[in-house]
Parts: structure tokens; C-alpha cells; sequence
């Protein structure tokens, strides 16, 4: 039998959270099924008893994967199977890794696997909600050195109210939406999407989602100690030497400071460092040293920790920057619109050393990206597509797809501008923005998000408000109770500081944010003061990209694809389509437009879409003509279909044919119909009656002229009365 071990988090409104251990994945370092109605997350965790060689980092390794049978579903694909993860659970993993990673010790480098899997998924239950919660479950019942436990949930406004763990469904009507991931003590990793939110609205929802992640990790600890599992497993994953530690940061920190006073280019700076760096390493260690490699390694750990400290102190101590600038300085900006003459519409945008060049393509529905997820189906009109070669940074190396951070920076951008989009009713375009980062030293993800704006703008895309971003970094010091916020900051701020936080919105509140923490204790003050000082960076880039241009352009350049959209009768759709498709398909080829139908609200919705209006206005003819209903009293130029003894039938509309009967062909007299009439002849002919059934009764003779009554002088005289026979 199973030791089983269960505990419950009450969410209220009579839902509640299970965690269960000790019944599945017993073989794994720790395991659990957390459960949720009738969603249910087995999240595992495995760590390598020793770490490798030479790793002096933490590899860790998140993965969320979603089963196409937790909710009844087959895998798309020739294959019918999962295959590699998608960008939702790939986005998921990010959520997890985030707030897990600062939490393991930073001497412990033993390979650790976090495996995170949905099982059984309940409709209209978020199961990335859950997924922080699962993993830290995992590692509480493990004996993997972890300073945890966390939880993460998500927070959204709803009608004016806050929300824990809202469904799908009631996420509809949220103007906040978050996940925050958080230990009982600390704020470790905030993500979401708002609808131009205040400061302090963000503010109080992470409050509210602390209280409730503080009761998660209680839970845990109890769970941890019902598992004994409150011991965690001893690790010796460095080696060190205190007097090489003395030595290096003896001979390496006024040279650190001297090099990162001098206000030089990334480039120039890493050149000098590293310079630094090789002749310490000749000096320190000798070539002829049997362990030279290991003190290499040792070295280069210790070099870190004296560079950090040195560009750090710099801050808090002289509220100098590496490039120069003060705390606030917002590097220098330069934008352009309109870049890349051939394209819908584009943006260069270079602040400091990161540039981005952005582009805008519009398309039709069939552009549209297709969502097949476990629980989320559809199409998305709006996409965001982020990419980070190795140029951008120097690196030479080669490019090997698509790397994880680039679907998080482009899922964080696309967010930051997806709720300024215009309403479907202002825009029957599918939008795809790329942005290519050409140069990259600190928040290129924002950098993007401004690029997008004027791509957008430029291309005529009628945004409701233009946005922009901004990376913000601190700097915190334990001991004096010193902090320094960072506006704009740099990949080195980002890499050696305690926080990087990006926020992104309108001149009237923010639309996006990603928070990652690396310090405990951070207050609310300080990250009030951080939200008011970004929101002033923020307001500053707008105003230099207003410079550039303030609004979308008035209308598409010539070069860009139209749609026009019209709507008709529900029960019209299958005459457009036609038999297999027959007639849309022939108006496509014989127009050259693309025509997509749909089904919206008991009508339908037909967009017509080609690069050039001959084109649209031939194929409106043709639809029109189709979908067009007969009007008594409408003349129309018909084709006679077939000739009979008592008339004709003549199509007047396509599929549409009534009755000229051979009484109404003419005002003379008509012996035989084929006298007047062939078949295939054209003619014009009106519409005078249509009955209960629908059959229609035409008219030709009712558009000719009508002959006046013959009168002649020999006629015949109106006999008088005869008196005589009276």
C-alpha cells in the first residue's frame, strides 16, 4: 500500500486546492498531483547527486507539457502525438524557472529537472496558474537543497474586483490579468497584461496575490514536514581558496572601478575587462601550477564577484552608471518610420546601444495564426514575432532556431500592445510585427514594443494609444540600507543588479509589465518609488517618439493589400460557396482576389482581399450578383435559359430564374415564342410579381413603348337609329 500524504488550500467560494504525495512517481526525487476540480498536475523533480566538472552555475531545467488526453483531445500532426512543447508551455516554463531559480543555493550546481505535467484538465480551469505551485510542492517533499517554498497564482480585476485563480471564461471581462510568483517573505517574478492601469492598481494586486501565496507556502512547509523531508541532502559543489579570493579582489577592484568610470561602449569595456582579467590569471596562476585549470575556474568565479561589487558600489556610493549617465538618464534616442520602403510599414528604433527594426505585414483571415492548444482553440489575428541573432551582441556564432527568451521577450511585447490594437470592426486585417534586434545591450523587449508603435503608426493601423517601454534595474545594499533604482538599464545593470523590471504602456496607464526579483526583502516602497520613476521613463520615450510621428497614418500606403467586407443573409453562404466550393473558388481565379466566408452572429461576414481595387471591384460584382434578392419592381438584364411553348425562363440573378410568359414578351400578338426569343439571347426584363412560393413573374414588354390604339378615316360609322322603324 501507499503512504499517502494529502493537504488542502481552501481559495473559498467552495473551491479548493489538493496536494498529494506519495502515490505516483515514487522513484523521482519528489513528486506530487496537485488537483483542482478536475484538473490535475503531476510535477516531478530529480536532481544529479554531484555536479559536473567546472559548472559553477545552476542548471536547471523546467519543463510544462500539456496532454492532449487530459482533455479528450487527439494531438494535430501526421504523427497524432505530442511533439516538441508549443510557445504556451514553453511560456509556462518560463513562469516556473523564474520564480524557482533564485531560491537554490548559489554553491549547489548539481543538475536538477523540474517536470511539470498536465494530466487531466478541467475546461474552464487555468492550469498555469497552478504549475509554480506543483513544482515547489515537488522540491518541499524532496531532500534538494531549496530556500523555498514558493507558490504562484494569478490575479485578475474583474468588474472592479480581485480575483484569485480566476476561469477562463471570467477572464474575459478582466482589465488585469498577472501571475505573481512569490515566496512567504518576497515578491520573486510578476508577469501580466493590464488595460492602461495605474501604479498603484498593479501595486495592490500584487499585495493581494502575496496574501494568498503566503497561505500556499504554509501549506507546504507542513507538507514538507509530514514527508520529513525538512532535512535536505548535504552537497560540496565548490572548491575554494581564500587566499587566491584576497588576492584577486586586491589586484582586481580599483582596475574594475577605473575601467567602468571611463564611460566606454560595451564593447571597449568587455575588451579592457577582459584584458584585466588574462593578466591577472598570467600573474596569479603560473602556467607550470598542477591544478591550474580548477584555480582558473575558482578564479573566474571570484573575478565575478569582485566585478560585481565594484560596478555596484560605484552605483550606491557615487550614483555613477558604467556608460556615464545619472540614476534617471534615459539613454539617447533615435527613431524612423517608413525604413523599408517595400514593406506595409516599419520602424527603426536605437536607444543607446539596442536597436531594433521592426515591420508590419497585414493579410487575410487565412493569415491568421492557428491555436491548437489542450485547452485553448482558435485563431489569433494579431502575432508578434521577436528574434535575437548573434550579431546583435558580437557573438560569433551560428543561429540555431528559436531560443526560449525569444518567446518570452516577444510574448512580453506582444502583450504590452495587443489591448492598443483597434477593434475588429476598425481593422478586418490580420497583423503580423517582427522585430529583429540588430544591437542589443539592455532591454531589447521594450525596445521592440516602442519599435512596434511607430511600425503600427506608420503602416495606418488606427491604435487607440501609442505605447512604449522601459527596463528598470536596483541596486540594494543589506548592511548601510542604501538602494539605487535604475532607469533604462543596461545588460551588465541587468546581469549584476537585483531586480529587472519592465514596464510598458499609454501616457494614461500601463499595459504590460515582467518583474524578476533577486533580492530578499525587497519592500513596497521601494518598488512604489520604481513604478513612479518608470512611469516618467516611460512618458519621456513616448514624447520622443511623438517627435518622430504622433499618429497612425491616414491611410495604407499604396502598395498594401485591401479588404472590404460585406455583409449578407446567413442563408446566402452555401449560393457564395457553391458545390464544394466550386463558386468562390471560380471568382478567386477568374478576380484574383482572396474571398473568406464566416459564419458571425446568424449572418455572414465576407472579406474580400487583393492588392489592387480592379480586382476587389470585380469580384464585389460577382458576390453581389449571387447574394442580391429579387425586388419586385427592379429591372435586371437576364439570360434566357430555355424556351417553351408558352414562354420563357429567364435567370436574371445567379440561380435565380422566373417566368416570362409569352403573353408578357411583347404588346403585339406572338404566335410562337422562339420568334422573338433564343436560348443564351440577353434581354431586360422587370419584375412584377412574386408569390408566397417564391416563383418570380417577369415582364419584357413592360419596358417597351407602348403602341397607341389605330385610327383610321374609312372606319366604319356609327349606325343612326332608323325613325321609320322606331
Amino acid at each position: 500500500m501507499y503512504n499517502t500524504i494529502e493537504k488542502v488550500i481552501d481559495l473559498g467560494n467552495g473551491r479548493k486546492i489538493t496536494i498529494e504525495t506519495g502515490r505516483l512517481a515514487r522513484q523521482a526525487d519528489g513528486a506530487v498531483l496537485v488537483k483542482m476540480g478536475k484538473t490535475m498536475l503531476l510535477a516531478t523533480v530529480v536532481a544529479a547527486k554531484e555536479a559536473k566538472e567546472d559548472t559553477d552555475f545552476m542548471p536547471l531545467s523546467v519543463e510544462y507539457r500539456e496532454k492532449f488526453a487530459s482533455a479528450g483531445r487527439f494531438p494535430g500532426g501526421f504523427l497524432k502525438r505530442e511533439a516538441r512543447p508549443g510557445d504556451y508551455e514553453i511560456l509556462i516554463s518560463r513562469l516556473v524557472d523564474r520564480a524557482l531559480r533564485p531560491l537554490f543555493p548559489e554553491d549547489f550546481h548539481a543538475e536538477t529537472f523540474v517536470t511539470i505535467y498536465l494530466i487531466s484538465a478541467e475546461n474552464d480551469i487555468m492550469p498555469d496558474a497552478l504549475a509554480g505551485l506543483a513544482a515547489s510542492s515537488a522540491l518541499a517533499v524532496s531532500d534538494i537543497p531549496f530556500n523555498g517554498p514558493i507558490s504562484e497564482v494569478r490575479v485578475a480585476r474583474i468588474n472592479g474586483k480581485l480575483v484569485i485563480n480566476p476561469t477562463f471564461s471570467q477572464l474575459r471581462d478582466a482589465d488585469l490579468d498577472i501571475i505573481v510568483g512569490a515566496s512567504a517573505d518576497n515578491i520573486l517574478m510578476v508577469e501580466g497584461e493590464m488595460d492602461e492601469i495605474s501604479e498603484a492598481d498593479m501595486l495592490e494586486a500584487i499585495k493581494f496575490a502575496h496574501e494568498e501565496i503566503k497561505k500556499q507556502c504554509q501549506v507546504q512547509l507542513e507538507l514538507m514536514k509530514q514527508a520529513d523531508k525538512v532535512t535536505k541532502r548535504e552537497y560540496s559543489h565548490e572548491e575554494n581558496d581564500e587566499d587566491l579570493r584576497e588576492l584577486v579582489h586586491k589586484k582586481a577592484y580599483d582596475n574594475i572601478v577605473k575601467i567602468a568610470s571611463a564611460g566606454l561602449s560595451k564593447q571597449e569595456r568587455h575588451e579592457q575587462t577582459d584584458q584585466l582579467k588574462e593578466e591577472l590569471v598570467a600573474e596569479l596562476i603560473p602556467e607550470a601550477d598542477e591544478e591550474e585549470e580548477q584555480k582558473k575556474i575558482i578564479f573566474n568565479r571570484y573575478f565575478f564577484e569582485v566585478e560585481k561589487k565594484a560596478l555596484r558600489n560605484l552605483i550606491l556610493e557615487k550614483n555613477l552608471r558604467v556608460d556615464g549617465r545619472n540614476l534617471q538618464e534615459i539613454r539617447p534616442i533615435w527613431c524612423e518610420v517608413d525604413f523599408l520602403p517595400a514593406a506595409h510599414g516599419s520602424s527603426l528604433f536605437t536607444r543607446g546601444e539596442t536597436q531594433s527594426l521592426t515591420t508590419i505585414t497585414l493579410g487575410s483571415k487565412l493569415d491568421e495564426k492557428i491555436i491548437d492548444e489542450v485547452l485553448i482553440q482558435g485563431t489569433d489575428k494579431f502575432v508578434l514575432h521577436y528574434n535575437f541573432p548573434p550579431f546583435s551582441t558580437g557573438d560569433a556564432r551560428p543561429i540555431r532556431g528559436l531560443s526560449r527568451r525569444e518567446i518570452g521577450h516577444g510574448n512580453l511585447a506582444h502583450r504590452a500592445l495587443k489591448r492598443m490594437m483597434p477593434p475588429d470592426s476598425d481593422n478586418p486585417y490580420a497583423v503580423r510585427i517582427v522585430s529583429d534586434i540588430l544591437e542589443s545591450n539592455g532591454s531589447s523587449s521594450m525596445a521592440t514594443v516602442c519599435a512596434g508603435t511607430l511600425a503600427l503608426m506608420d503602416c495606418g493601423i488606427k491604435m487607440k494609444k501609442p505605447v512604449s517601454g522601459i527596463a528598470m534595474g536596483l541596486i540594494t545594499d543589506k548592511e548601510s540600507g542604501k538602494y539605487a533604482i535604475l532607469s533604462d538599464i543596461l545588460g551588465d545593470e541587468d546581469h549584476l543588479g537585483d531586480m529587472d523590471f519592465k514596464v510598458a504602456g499609454t501616457k494614461d496607464g500601463i499595459t504590460a509589465t515582467q518583474m524578476d526579483i533577486k533580492v530578499e526583502g525587497l519592500s513596497y516602497e521601494i518598488l512604489a518609488e520604481a513604478l513612479e520613476q518608470a512611469r516618467k521613463g516611460r512618458l519621456y520615450i513616448l514624447d520622443k517618439m511623438n517627435e518622430v510621428i504622433s499618429e497612425p497614418r491616414p491611410d495604407f500606403k499604396p502598395h498594401v493589400p485591401r479588404i472590404v467586407q460585406i455583409i449578407i443573409e446567413k442563408e446566402m453562404i452555401g449560393a457564395l460557396i457553391g458545390p464544394g466550393g466550386k463558386i468562390v473558388q471560380n471568382i478567386q481565379n477568374e478576380t484574383g482576389a482572396t474571398i473568406v466566408i464566416e459564419e458571425v452572429d446568424q449572418k455572414g461576414v465576407v472579406d474580400v482581399f487583393a492588392s489592387n481595387q480592379t480586382s476587389i471591384q470585380a469580384a464585389l460584382e460577382r458576390i453581389k450578383a449571387i447574394v442580391a434578392v429579387p425586388e419586385v419592381g427592379q429591372v435586371y438584364k437576364g439570360k434566357v435559359k430555355s424556351v417553351v411553348s408558352f414562354g420563357a425562363f429567364v435567370e436574371i440573378l445567379p440561380g435565380k430564374e422566373g417566368l416570362l410568359h409569352i403573353s408578357e414578351i411583347d404588346w403585339k400578338r406572338i404566335a410562337s415564342t422562339d420568334e422573338v426569343l433564343k436560348e443564351g439571347q440577353e434581354i431586360e426584363v422587370k419584375l412584377i410579381d412574386m408569390d408566397n412560393n417564391g416563383k418570380l413573374k417577369l415582364s419584357r414588354k413592360v419596358l417597351l413603348p407602348k403602341p397607341e390604339r389605330p385610327h383610321h378615316e374609312d372606319a366604319p360609322k356609327q349606325h343612326q337609329r332608323d325613325p321609320k322603324r322606331q
